[in-house]
C-alpha cells in the first residue's frame, strides 16, 4: 500500500465510502498503519516498509474528503483526497544517510530530523566538485549536436528521455560511493517489487470523460512504468519488461468494454481530459525508450501507434481548435507538452505518419513561451504550492529530454529570467511541519514530486537545491538517480536567509522562522494577493496565515472543496459559485471576514515587510538572537471595501507571535476566525490549545469588553454566502475547531499573541501598543 494510493478522507478510509467516488470503487485497499509514536490531526499517510512515494499532496490543512475536478479548469486534479484529518503516525524509517553529518531520522511529517552540533566544519557552504572524478561525478555526455541544437537532428543512441546511456552506465559505480543514491536505489527497487505483485492498473473514470477522468489511473500507470523500466536498465532482467507490458496493453484496450458508459475505443486516453491522454502518451514515451531494444517489432508497433494515434494526433487537435491548455501559464501546459514532446522524441526516426515534424517544435516553442511562466517574477507558484509540484514535474522532464536528445533547450531554462528562484520559493513555503498549502491542494500525485529541484539545482548551478532536496523522503523515485548531482557537498542552510518576502501582485506573500534546522521552532507565513490568476484554484484569502510551532500546526489550512461539484472551477469572477464553498470563501480561512462577506475578488493589498535579515551558518543550532525579528504588514481594505490593517511579527527574540488587526470605520460586525486541529480551552482572555501534548496560549490584548475568545464548528455563520439550489453540501472538516472572535462596528484594534509553552521558558512579553503604520524593526 503506497502513500499515495491511501487517499485518505477525514478518519474514513477511501475504499470505505461506498463509491462516494466511482474511480475509487474496489480499487484502493485498506492502508497499512504504522506504529502510532505521535498523532497529528493535520495528515494521515501510510507507510509500508520502503513504499516511499509521495503522498497524494503535502498539506498541512485540516481537510476531509474531496472529489474530483471539473473538465473545463485549467488545472489538473483528480479523484481523492487530500489528506488533513488524520495521522502522521510517528517516524519512519530513515532512507537517509547515518553519519554525523546527515539527517538521521525523520519526525512526523516525515521532514528530516538533523543532529544538533555546532561542529561548523561538517556543514560547508553549498557547491558542487566539478572534479574529474568518476566516484563522485557524471561522466561527459559524448554526444554533442553538430551545429545548432535541432529538433529534427536527434541523437543516435538510446534513451533519449531523462537519462542518457552514459548515466545508465555510470550509476552502479556512483551508487557505490554515494548513500543517498544506494538506498533510494534500494526503495525503487522495493516499490518495483510491490507494483508487479499488483493487478493491472484498473482505468475507471471519475466523474465521467470530462470530470477528472482517468488521471489518476494515468498517473498510477506511468508511475509504475518509471519503475518497472528502470528495475530493467539496473538489472537486465527481462520480467521487468513482461511487467511494463502488462501495463501498457492494459492502458490500450481498456475502453474496449463499450457496455460502460464513456468508454470510447478510439480514444482510449480520454482526451476530452486532456491530462490524462498527457500522461499516458509520457508514459508510453518512456516504455518504448527505456525498453527499445527489448520490445519484438509487433509490440515496438503497437505502442508506437498507440502514442501517435491516442496520444500525439489528440494533441495535435488540441493545438488546431486553440484547446486552454496550449495558452496558460500553468500545470496543464507543462503536463500537456511535456507528454506531448516526451512521445515525439521517443519515436523519432521510426514514425512514418509525419505527425512529429510539425507537432514538436509548436508544442516545444508553446511551452517556452507558456510553461516556463509558471513561476511568476518573484518565483512563486502561478497557481498553489502544491500545484507546483505538477508543473515542474512537466517542465524538468520536458527540458531534460530536449537537452538529453538535442543538446539544447530551446528557451526552457532562460525565457524566464525568474525561473532560478523558483527552487526557493519551494523552499520557504515549507514551514516546520508542511506547507503553506494556501488554495486547492491538487489531486493524488503518483508519478509526481519535487525531484525538479535536483534537475533545477544542476540547470542553474544552484547546489542549496540539490542538497535541500536529497534529504526529503520524496526523492527515492527513478528520476532522481538521474536528476541528482553526486558531486554536491555542504549544508543547504548555510548562509540561507530565513525570512523572505515574495513581492508579486499574483502571490505576494510572506515568510518567517527562526531556524532551518529545528523543526520545533517557530514558522509563520501570510498571503496579501490578488485573489484571481490562479487557475481558479485560489482562494478568498488575502490576510490568510499559518503557525507552526513545538512541532505542530496551530493554524492551518482547509484545502480543496469538492472538485466535481457543479460551478467549482467556473471562474474567478465574484459571483463565482466557487466562492459558495466554505473552503473556498473568506469565512473559510484564518483571516477576517466583515458580516460574513467574501472579499472582493480584485482586491490588490498592498504590503510592507521587513527584517532583521539574519541567515543562518553552517551550525544546526541556531538562535537568531535577542533583537531579531520580522514582519509583514498589509492594507486589505481593496478586499473589504473598508478601512482594514493586518500585522504579523515575531516578538522578543522570535519566542512569540503578535498578530494584529486595526478596523477604521467598519459599519458591521467583523469576525476573527482561525482553524486549528488543537483541544481548545478558554480562559478569559486566553484561549489555551492543547495538541500531541503541546500547548500553546493565545492570548487576547487591549481588546474592547465585548470582545470575547468563542469556539465555533468549522462551518459557514448565517451571515455569510449560502450554497445554491443544486450544488452538493460542504465537506465536513472532522477534528477541526474555529477558533473566533466577534469584533463589533466601528473603530477597533485587536490584538491576538500567540506564545508557545516552551521548555524551560517562562519570560514571555506583553508587546507594546503600536500603530501598524508605525511598525519597525525596533518598535517592538
Amino acid at each position: 500500500m503506497s502513500y499515495e494510493q491511501q487517499r485518505p478522507l477525514g478518519n474514513v478510509h477511501y475504499d470505505q465510502l461506498n463509491g462516494s467516488n466511482s474511480a475509487a470503487a474496489g480499487y484502493y485497499d485498506t492502508p497499512y498503519q504504522p506504529p502510532k509514536k505521535r498523532r497529528s490531526k493535520w495528515i494521515l499517510v501510510g507507510c509500508p516498509i520502503l513504499l516511499i512515494v509521495l503522498i497524494a499532496a503535502i498539506v498541512g490543512g485540516v481537510v476531509g474528503s474531496r472529489k474530483a475536478r471539473d473538465a473545463n479548469s485549467s488545472s489538473s486534479s483528480s479523484g481523492g483526497g487530500n489528506n488533513g484529518q488524520g495521522s502522521a503516525d510517528g517516524p519512519h524509517q530513515s532512507i537517509l544517510h547515518a553519519s554525523g553529518r546527515f539527517p538521521i531520522s525523520t519526525d512526523g511529517y516525515f521532514l528530516p530530523v538533523y543532529p544538533s552540533t555546532t561542529d561548523t566544519a561538517a556543514y560547508g557552504p553549498p557547491t558542487f566538485i566539478n572534479a574529474n572524478n568518476p566516484s563522485i561525478n557524471w561522466p561527459q555526455d559524448s554526444f554533442t549536436p553538430s551545429g545548432q541544437p535541432s529538433l529534427t537532428n536527434l541523437r543516435p543512441d538510446r534513451p533519449r528521455l531523462v537519462a542518457g546511456r552514459y548515466k545508465i552506465q555510470a550509476l552502479p559505480n556512483l551508487m557505490k560511493g554515494d548513500p543517498y543514491l544506494q538506498q533510494w536505489n534500494d526503495i525503487i527497487m522495493a516499490n518495483a517489487t510491490y507494483y508487479k505483485d499488483q493487478p493491472a492498473v484498473v482505468h475507471v473514470f471519475d466523474g465521467g470523460p470530462s470530470g477528472s477522468g482517468i488521471l489518476d489511473p494515468a498517473r498510477e500507470v506511468k508511475q509504475r512504468v518509471k519503475h518497472f523500466a528502470y528495475a530493467y536498465l539496473m538489472t537486465n532482467d527481462t520480467s521487468w519488461v513482461d511487467h511494463t507490458w502488462r501495463e501498457l496493453n492494459n492502458a490500450i484496450h481498456w475502453a474496449d468494454d463499450t457496455s460502460q458508459a464513456g468508454n470510447d475505443p478510439t480514444d482510449p486516453w480520454n482526451s476530452a481530459h486532456f491530462l490524462d491522454c498527457a500522461e499516458l502518451t509520457a508514459t508510453f514515451a518512456i516504455a518504448y525508450d527505456w525498453l527499445y531494444d527489448q520490445w519484438t517489432d509487433d509490440q515496438r508497433n503497437t505502442i508506437r501507434t498507440s502514442i501517435i494515434n491516442f496520444g500525439l494526433t489528440r494533441g495535435a487537435a488540441g493545438y488546431a481548435q486553440n484547446a486552454f491548455w496550449t495558452g496558460v501559464n500553468g500545470n496543464w501546459n507543462c503536463v500537456s507538452n511535456s507528454g506531448l514532446a516526451m512521445g515525439c522524441i521517443a519515436i523519432a526516426g521510426d514514425d512514418t505518419s509525419g505527425t512529429c515534424n510539425s507537432l514538436l517544435p509548436q508544442v516545444v516553442n508553446n511551452a517556452a513561451a507558456n510553461c516556463v511562466r509558471v513561476p511568476t517574477p518573484n518565483g512563486s507558484g502561478a497557481e498553489t504550492p502544491n500545484y507546483w509540484y505538477f508543473a515542474m514535474t512537466g517542465w524538468a522532464e520536458l527540458t531534460s529530454s530536449l537537452q538529453l536528445a538535442t543538446g539544447g533547450d530551446f528557451g526552457m531554462l532562460n525565457n524566464n529570467p525568474s525561473f532560478n528562484l523558483t527552487g526557493l520559493y519551494h523552499m520557504y513555503v515549507w514551514g516546520m511541519t508542511s506547507l503553506f498549502d494556501y488554495g486547492d491542494h491538487g489531486p493524488n500525485k503518483f508519478s509526481t514530486s519535487d525531484t525538479s529541484l535536483f534537475y533545477m539545482g544542476t540547470a542553474y548551478n544552484q547546489p542549496m537545491y540539490t542538497l535541500w532536496q536529497r534529504d526529503r523522503f520524496t526523492s527515492a523515485e527513478p528520476w532522481s538517480m538521474f536528476w541528482y548531482d553526486p558531486g554536491v557537498s555542504g549544508a543547504w542552510w548555510n548562509g540561507l536567509p530565513i525570512d523572505h518576502y515574495f513581492d508579486d501582485n499574483d502571490t505576494r506573500w510572506g515568510s518567517m522562522r527562526t531556524s532551518w534546522t529545528d523543526n520545533n521552532g517557530i514558522y509563520v507565513a501570510m498571503k496579501a494577493s490578488n485573489l484571481t490568476a490562479h487557475q481558479t484554484h485560489g482562494d478568498l484569502d488575502c490576510g490568510d496565515f499559518v503557525l507552526d510551532a513545538l512541532g505542530q500546526r496551530w493554524a492551518g489550512e482547509l484545502g480543496s472543496g469538492d472538485y466535481l461539484g457543479a460551478g467549482y472551477f467556473s471562474s474567478e469572477a465574484q459571483n463565482s459559485a466557487r466562492w459558495l464553498w466554505y473552503r473556498k470563501m473568506t469565512e473559510g480561512q484564518n483571516t477576517l471576514s466583515i458580516a460574513g462577506a467574501n472579499q472582493n475578488v480584485n482586491a490588490l493589498p498592498t504590503v510592507r515587510f521587513d527584517t532583521t535579515g539574519e541567515a543562518q551558518g553552517p551550525s544546526t543550532i541556531f538562535d537568531a538572537g535577542s533583537t531579531s525579528t520580522a514582519y509583514m504588514v498589509a492594507d486589505l481594505t481593496s478586499a473589504y471595501d473598508a478601512d482594514v490593517k493586518r500585522g504579523i511579527r515575531f516578538i522578543n527574540g522570535r519566542k512569540q507571535v503578535l498578530l494584529q488587526d486595526e478596523l477604521t470605520n467598519v459599519n458591521a460586525v467583523t469576525y476573527w476566525r482561525m482553524h486549528t486541529n488543537a483541544t481548545v480551552t478558554i480562559d478569559g482572555a486566553n484561549a489555551n490549545l492543547e495538541l500531541n501534548g503541546k500547548r500553546l496560549q493565545v492570548q487576547l490584548l487591549n481588546a474592547p469588553n465585548n470582545v470575547q475568545w468563542q469556539t465555533l464548528e468549522p462551518v459557514r455563520t448565517s451571515d455569510a454566502p449560502q450554497l445554491q439550489t443544486g450544488q452538493d453540501p460542504d465537506q465536513p472538516n472532522p477534528g477541526v475547531t474555529v477558533l473566533s472572535l466577534s469584533i463589533p462596528a466601528g473603530t477597533n484594534t485587536i490584538q491576538v499573541l500567540f506564545n508557545p509553552q516552551w521548555d524551560n521558558f517562562s519570560n514571555f512579553q506583553n508587546p507594546p501598543s503600536v500603530a501598524l503604520a508605525d511598525w519597525s524593526l525596533t518598535s517592538h
